[in-house]
């Protein structure tokens, strides 16, 4: 008891000295305080700012048109008065703090009675007592609970495995009787002679000769998804790329095919924005390709982006090859033309000849 009351008498005398400070500095920090633009309840970060936007009017460096060396001296003081202002007032709170919690731990009750029973209970020792054995009584019953709910949940679960077990079991003596069953026919149809007569009879097979190094199950496991139509999603896309590329390359020549030659102007601009709309085209197609490329399985499979420029000239020289081989082909027609037309008036010339002959 004597301690707690010199703590409570130290604590007032604090609380008492702080509060006297603060009387005696109030003046004084006040003009502080009003001179920064600042309450007196502000934190540092706010006296901070205050004194910076100050230094910048009145320092004699900074420019302004309100410099004052006086007034930023001034401002330096007060700035500096506050602060150490704020540290005394934190350092006094913290003190407090501490002498409160301090008083509260020799404050609070130090009895071996309320060390006992694990603190349950109130009231005298002897009803704590009986509260706690009742309290002793609850929780062993509820761990004798738990366990037997434990035990009964494993139970459970051996018996679940336990018919898992019998019908695995069971699954597995019907296969091995099934095995049975075919090798015993297979090896009564070998005895009786019915594999005499097939065709190939002591020859090697020939299903893997064109794949000599190839697994057997890996080459039959290819085949059967093959048959039911799935392929890998590299193998989808990679027949997508492709198709889309032939695709525009088509389109792209019949479109040059369509505007003729020669390219007037209207023409040339419809051919400009056709090849805008091939390279957007292509920039999508190569958005793919990435695609392909993370997916793919090997390094040597992996695609090139392509190039619309490169695409588009090959287009053009094979439209330009295409127009020269028109152009021959239309000279050699016209060519067997004409001669057929010559051979055609000399021989009718040739008739109209004799049969005037022939009049005479």
């Amino acid at each position: 008891m004597l301690t707690a009351k010199k703590h409570w008498v130290m604590t007032s005398l604090r609380a008492a000295r702080m509060l006297s400070g603060h009387r005696s500095l109030s003046k004084s920090l006040q003009e502080c305080y009003s001179l920064l633009n600042i309450q007196e309840n502000c934190n540092h970060d706010e006296v901070k700012e205050a004194y910076v936007k100050l230094a910048k009017l009145y320092h004699p460096d900074s420019g302004s048109d309100g410099a004052d060396p006086l007034k930023f001296m001034q401002v330096e003081e007060a700035y500096k008065a506050v602060v150490k202002h704020l540290a005394e007032r934190r350092k006094a709170e913290s003190d407090q703090k501490l002498d409160e919690e301090e008083q509260s731990k020799y404050l609070a009750p130090q009895h071996r009675q309320y060390l006992n029973f694990e603190g349950i209970g109130i009231g005298t020792p002897s009803q704590r007592e009986k509260q706690y054995r009742k309290f002793r009584v609850n929780r062993a019953t509820d761990q004798v609970l738990d366990y037997r709910k434990q035990k009964l949940q494993a139970q459970d679960l051996e018996n679940t495995m336990m018919v898992k077990d019998v019908q695995q079991s069971k699954k597995t003596k019907i296969t091995q009787a099934v095995e049975r069953l075919v090798e015993d026919l297979i090896q009564e149809s070998m005895a009786k002679g019915d594999f005499d007569n097939l065709s190939g009879k002591g020859k090697p097979l020939q299903k893997f000769s064109q794949y000599p190094y190839i697994d057997p199950m890996t080459h039959n496991l290819n085949r059967i998804l093959i048959e039911n139509g799935y392929q890998p999603e590299w193998i989808v896309r990679q027949k997508e790329i492709k198709q889309t590329m032939e695709k525009l390359r088509n389109d792209m020549m019949s479109y040059r095919k369509k505007l003729g030659e020669p390219l007037t102007v209207y023409t040339q601009k419809h051919w400009d924005l056709n090849c805008e709309q091939f390279r957007n085209d292509i920039k999508q197609l190569n958005k793919t390709v990435d695609r392909f490329n993370l997916i793919v399985p090997l390094l040597n499979r992996q695609m090139l982006h392509f190039d619309p420029d490169k695409e588009l000239a090959v287009i053009l020289k094979n439209y330009d090859a295409l127009m020269e081989a028109n152009k021959t082909t239309s000279e050699i027609i016209g060519k067997s033309t004409e001669e057929s037309s010559t051979k055609n008036n000399l021989f009718n010339w040739i008739k109209l000849f004799l049969k005037y002959s022939q009049r005479k």
